[in-house]
C-alpha cells in the first residue's frame, strides 16, 4: 500500500485540514515587515486589513491577534484600553469579514515596560492582582468583536476570573481557548521580538511551565477545564508532542497546539541553507502535531500552508 502516490493517500491516517489552523498576526501602530520571517512581520491596521482580505481568499478560516502598543507601562493598560491596538483591529476587521474566526491573545507582556506576563509588586510577579486585568482585557476584546479569547499569561485562576468576568458582561457563550500547558521554552524568540514582549529583567520560569514535567501539564489542564475552559493548548508543540498525546488521551475536550515561532525560523534557516525541503519539512511537522492528537494548530505556515493544499 506504499507502492505508488495514490495508494499512500487511500490510506494516510492523519491529513492536513486548513479548517484546522490558525494564522498569528501582529498589530501595531504601524507596519514594520520582517524580510526574514515575513509572517512575524508587524502590520498596522489599515495594513491588517488588506492582509486579513487576502488570508481569506485562501481560505484561512481563522487568526489569533497580538497587540504592541505605541505606549508601555507598569500595569499594561493598554491591554483592556477601549481604544488600544488589538480592540482597534477588531473593530475593523470584524464587520469587514464577518465569516472569520477573530480570537485574541490574552497576556499583558506586550503592554508592560518590564515584558513580564502580569503587574509586579517587590520585583515579582502579582498573581492574583493581574488577575483582574487580564480579565478586563478578555471582555474589551469580546466587546470590539472577538469570537474567544485565548488567555496565555499563565497566571494561576486566570480562566475562573475571565470565564466570570465575560459571563457577567453577557458574554456567556464566548468561549475560552486557553494556553493551558505553557512551557517556559527556547523556542519563543522569533516572537518576542517581534511583539516587544522580552522580559526586561529575569525569565518567565517562575509562572512558566518547566520543559521538564508533563503529569504538571495535565494538572494545569485539569484546572483550566474545571474554571471553565473550552479548548486546552499546549505551546510549544513540535518539542511536546508527547505532552498533546497526553492531554488529547485525557481530556474530551478540544486539543490545540501552538507551532511556535522558534520552530518556524529553525526550518526556514535550513531550508535557506538548502539543507531541506521547507514545503515537506513544514508539512511533516504539521503533520506530526496533527497526529499527536491536536485539533488545532497556530501556526505561521498557515498563509502557505493554505498555498500548498
Amino acid at each position: 500500500m506504499r507502492r505508488s502516490a495514490a495508494l499512500r493517500s487511500l490510506v494516510r491516517e492523519t491529513r492536513l485540514d486548513l479548517d484546522a489552523f490558525v494564522m498569528p498576526l501582529f498589530v501595531g501602530p504601524d507596519t514594520r515587515p520582517n524580510p526574514e520571517l515575513p509572517p512575524l512581520g508587524r502590520f498596522s491596521v489599515e495594513e491588517l486589513v488588506g492582509e486579513v482580505e487576502g488570508l481569506v481568499r485562501l481560505g484561512v478560516p481563522a487568526v489569533i491577534l497580538f497587540g504592541i502598543p505605541e505606549e508601555k507601562d507598569d500595569e499594561g493598560s493598554g491591554a483592556w484600553d477601549e481604544d488600544g491596538i488589538v480592540q482597534r483591529a477588531l473593530r475593523a476587521l470584524r464587520p469587514r469579514f464577518p465569516e472569520l474566526l477573530l480570537l485574541t491573545d490574552v497576556c499583558l507582556c506586550e503592554y508592560t515596560a518590564h515584558g513580564h506576563c502580569g503587574v509586579l509588586r517587590d520585583g515579582e510577579v502579582a498573581n492574583d492582582e493581574s488577575l483582574e486585568l487580564l480579565a478586563r482585557t478578555a471582555v474589551s476584546h469580546v466587546a470590539a468583536g472577538a469570537d474567544a479569547v485565548a488567555p496565555s499569561d499563565m497566571m494561576d485562576g486566570r480562566v475562573g476570573a475571565i470565564r466570570a468576568a465575560l459571563d457577567d458582561a453577557g458574554n456567556e457563550a464566548t468561549p475560552i481557548l486557553s494556553y493551558a500547558a505553557k512551557y517556559a521554552s527556547a523556542f519563543y524568540g522569533p516572537f518576542r521580538e517581534a511583539a516587544e514582549s522580552t522580559p526586561s529583567f529575569g525569565d518567565r520560569r517562575g509562572y512558566q511551565m518547566d520543559p521538564a514535567n508533563v503529569r504538571e501539564a495535565l494538572r494545569e489542564c485539569e484546572l483550566d477545564l474545571e474554571e471553565g475552559a473550552d479548548v486546552l493548548m499546549v505551546k510549544p508543540a513540535m518539542p511536546n508532542l508527547d505532552v498533546i498525546r497526553a492531554v488529547r488521551e485525557s481530556f474530551d475536550v478540544p486539543v490545540a497546539a501552538y507551532n511556535v515561532s522558534g520552530e518556524y525560523a529553525m526550518l526556514k534557516a535550513a531550508a535557506a541553507k538548502g539543507w531541506l525541503d521547507e514545503q515537506q519539512a513544514a508539512v511533516e511537522a504539521l503533520t506530526a502535531i496533527k497526529r499527536a492528537g491536536a485539533d488545532v494548530v497556530v501556526s505561521y505556515w498557515t498563509k502557505e500552508l493554505a498555498q500548498w493544499l
